[in-house]
Parts: C-alpha cells; structure tokens; sequence
C-alpha cells in the first residue's frame, strides 16, 4: 500500500466558486489533480486529503462535493478544515461518505497496515505575538482533540503498523520549531505527518519539514503543482 496526500480541493459542484479568482495557479487545478490521481493511485493504495473539501455551508449542500472523491481510485481519509462549515456531527458526516471513504475525528483509522488519526488543529502564535484569549482557548482545545486521536490511533497501531496524522492547519509557525502540537505528536513516533490551509507564493510554504526527526508534508494543492504527493 503506497501512501498519497492532497488537500484543499474547495469544491463547489451546486453553487459554483471558480477557484482562479485566486489567481492563476487554480486554472484547470481539478484537471490536473485527477490526472496525476489517474497516474499514480491504484485501489489499494492510499489517500489522506487534510481538509478544506468543500465550500458548502450545509452538509446536504456538501454532498455533491462528498460524491465527487468516489471517481478517485484507492482508500480516502479525510480531517476537517477551517473552511469546511458543513462538518459538524460526525455520524452523519460518516453516514454521507462515498465507499472507501473514511472521516476522522477525536479517533483513528486502521486501513490495511496503515493507522490514520488527525484534527484540524489552529493557528501556532508567532514569536512575540500575544495570542488573543479566544484563540488560545480554541488552540488548548484543539491539542486535547490531536491528543484524543493520537491515543486512539496508539490504541489501534500493532507491531510493523505505520501511524499517519493528518491535521488541517500547519502544527508550526513560521519558525519551524518544536509546538506543543509537535511535541504531542512526537511523543507518539509517527511514520509521517501531513498538513495544509496555506496558500499562495507569500506562504511559509516548505514542502518538507523535519521537526525532532518527524516528517511534515505540506499537501495544498496549489503549492505542489496540484498533484498528489507521494508520501510513503
């Protein structure tokens, strides 16, 4: 089972959002991701998609967006993004996945021998920037659910199993250095971990980041060419 990652597709297939309004690298960005899906992923390989799915407000509306990732050969995983307001109960977000098809929240997911466990996570404080209460309750919050999933991904992994996380929101700033995020999930050993949310040429956009011997792969299709990046 080889190992895939992409992200932040933003679809909007009922009420249409062209994505080039955000400039050109988005022209034709779809093509190219089911393309490079086409030529890389077979059906028992797998791919973990690190949030921002659709536009949608409303989970029936997201439906559509939801059945598009049935096409796409191999296992999908999926962890919230910022922007996608049309998750909120987890059941029934499950309940409308297409097959073969997983979402993960305060949990894991065995696949073959690959564990699969994540959280959205939010926005690391840059140095010497206060963190405004509201945000550091959002970000406490955030890093008891990444620690949840880890332990429930721990409570899955056996011997000679590789453990992935996914999060939404980079686990760093600017600095690249060790978080309370980071530390949380080396504490676990991880095989690989994989992230998205930034976007554009003016993003702290490293495409791989060492952290205490963690692997961290930036998968925001815009910043890798819109195609999937093959991460183990």
């Amino acid at each position: 089972m080889n190992v895939f990652a992409i992200s932040d597709f933003h679809l909007s297939i009922n009420n249409p959002k062209p994505m080039n309004i955000f400039g050109p690298v988005w022209d034709g960005y779809l093509e190219s991701i089911e393309k490079s899906w086409a030529e890389n992923v077979t059906d028992e390989d797998l791919v973990l998609i690190a949030g921002d799915l659709s536009w949608a407000m409303t989970l029936d509306d997201a439906k559509a967006d939801l059945d598009y990732f049935a096409r796409f050969s191999g296992y999908k995983v999926f962890v919230r993004g910022n922007h996608d307001y049309w998750w909120k109960s987890i059941s029934a977000v499950r309940a409308c996945l297409p097959p073969r098809t997983y979402a993960v929240q305060n949990d894991a997911v065995k696949i073959g021998d690959c564990v699969v466990c994540g959280s959205r996570l939010w926005t690391t404080p840059e140095p010497n920037k206060p963190q405004p209460d509201e945000d550091r309750k959002i970000y406490d919050r955030e890093l008891l659910r990444l620690k949840m999933s880890l332990e429930a991904a721990a409570r899955l992994r056996g011997e000679g199993d590789r453990l992935l996380v996914m999060t939404h929101y980079p686990p760093f700033n600017s600095t690249f250095r060790a978080t309370p995020f980071t530390d949380a999930i080396a504490d676990y050993n991880p095989d690989a971990v994989v992230y998205g949310h930034l976007h554009g040429s003016g993003s702290r956009a490293e495409r791989l980041v060492d952290i205490g011997g963690v692997k961290y792969y930036l998968t925001s299709c815009d910043l890798v060419g819109n195609k999937l990046v093959r991460i183990l």
